[in-house]
């Protein structure tokens, strides 16, 4: 599947801004099961410096400064990617033998361990605490011996079923316990919830930043700047060798396996076709999509446009409408 992603966002400020230095997480990375045909990112003002780095997760960011005066900050990021549908999560050997409670005693810290990669998605993080709240939550869907991609499964369906999607319900900053609380949230909170509860479970998991093709009802036309970025969580499972422990070459030795609870969907490689994945981290404070700090006390009003569609089906990218 062919999908163009057109992701605006605009800074107006109430006052002169005198210099500001942003990083962003806006060019989609390459997968098993996608690859960017194109990228554009376009700045205005330009910036005075502009680098590109990989960071320490394998996402690709972009660093930007300014050093003159301005009032607004556009950032238009335009991709062209192309996605595979993925595999379904794999039922039978060797990934059946690979039970929750296994998973978690691999993870479990031993004297002398070999690494594991996956190891450093065990732990807190800025978003995502481990609290018991998560485990009581959690624990209806971890049956005694159940394999771990089940486990996952049926946890995702509970989130999925069980809390509410509400829209301007939480902030981008609002705890995941908090959401857990109040039973309602967006795509963000209940990422952030489904890595809570593996974790304090012991199971390594990730979170996943990206987009999602939102099709118009039936006789409406697309609208422009409509959609928005979407996120879920890839999980971990080390594979076994001949049926006993776990091997140790974390290289190669398992897979990440996605799980979308907003939508109740998932999949190896990705939830599904449709999807394009941003980038990866521990939480959102990992790979939020725009970030800076800026020289001025002045406040702004932040407008964010996205849209996702095949390219056959969008025009130019200045028929977006003005924020």
């Amino acid at each position: 599947m062919l999908l163009r992603i057109l992701h605006r966002t605009r800074y107006r400020y109430h006052g002169a801004i005198d210099m500001a230095q942003h990083m962003v997480h806006l060019r989609p990375v390459d997968t098993t099961n996608q690859h960017v045909l194109e990228h554009e990112l376009r700045i205005d003002p330009e910036p005075a410096a502009r680098g590109e780095t990989t960071d320490v997760f394998g996402n690709q960011r972009t660093f930007f400064s300014l050093q003159s005066t301005h009032s607004v900050l556009t950032v238009e990021a335009d991709s062209l990617v192309e996605t595979q549908a993925p595999l379904p999560l794999p039922e039978g050997p060797p990934w059946r033998a690979m039970s929750w409670e296994r998973v978690r005693e691999h993870f479990r810290y031993r004297a002398q361990a070999p690494f594991d990669a996956a190891s450093e998605f065990l732990f807190a993080s800025p978003y995502v605490p481990r609290d018991d709240a998560f485990a009581a939550f959690a624990r209806p869907a971890f049956k005694p011996g159940l394999p771990a991609l089940a486990a996952a499964r049926a946890l995702m369906e509970r989130i999925h079923g069980e809390l509410s999607y509400e829209t301007d319900s939480t902030e981008v900053n609002t705890p995941a316990l908090e959401a857990l609380e109040q039973g309602k949230g967006v795509c963000q909170d209940f990422a952030h919830i489904m890595l809570g509860c593996l974790r304090t479970l012991g199971l390594p998991a990730r979170y996943v930043s990206g987009y999602l093709l939102t099709r118009p009802p039936p006789g409406k036309p697309r609208l422009i700047g409509a959609d928005a970025s979407h996120a879920w969580v890839s999980v971990y499972v080390p594979l076994p060798v001949d049926g006993d422990e776990p091997a140790q070459d974390a290289a190669t030795a398992g897979a990440w396996f996605d799980f979308d609870p907003t939508n109740n969907r998932c999949g190896w490689g990705s939830p599904g076709e449709d999807y394009v994945t941003l980038a990866t981290g521990r939480d959102f404070a990992d790979v939020s999509p725009m970030r800076g700090v800026i020289q001025s006390g002045a406040r702004h009003t932040l407008a964010v446009a996205v849209t996702v569609a095949p390219p056959d089906e969008l025009g130019q990218l200045e028929a977006l409408e003005d924020a």
